[in-house]
């Protein structure tokens, strides 16, 4: 499991400085190679895990707030369509948006 975070200040007991574990799902059965990318991880691709089913998974552990992130599908950036919206990245394109809470 990869820990991801942003340093955050105030005291290390608040929600902003815990951890969540969010699982990441991405339904590319045909694909040879899914990656995930996001602000929590400074948009360094990270290879996703193909399941029996043809989806592939990361769990990440991710502090409180809102994150930015897409999916590589063999070299294809793409949303996801489970996202709880869309939002734009820092070079103006298009991100799914999670709320971790």
């Amino acid at each position: 499991m990869d820990t991801l975070h942003h340093p955050s200040t105030g005291s290390p007991y608040s929600a902003k400085n815990s951890l969540k574990p969010v699982n990441f799902y991405c339904a590319a059965p045909e694909a040879g190679h899914v990656e995930i990318v996001g602000d929590f991880n400074h948009w360094h691709p990270l290879p996703m895990q193909r399941l029996l089913d043809g989806w592939w998974f990361m769990r990440l552990d991710l502090c409180h707030g809102h994150h930015l992130y897409r999916f590589i599908v063999d070299g294809q950036p793409t949303l996801d369509p489970s996202a709880l919206g869309i939002g734009w990245d820092e070079h103006q394109e298009r991100a799914s948006l999670i709320a971790v809470s």
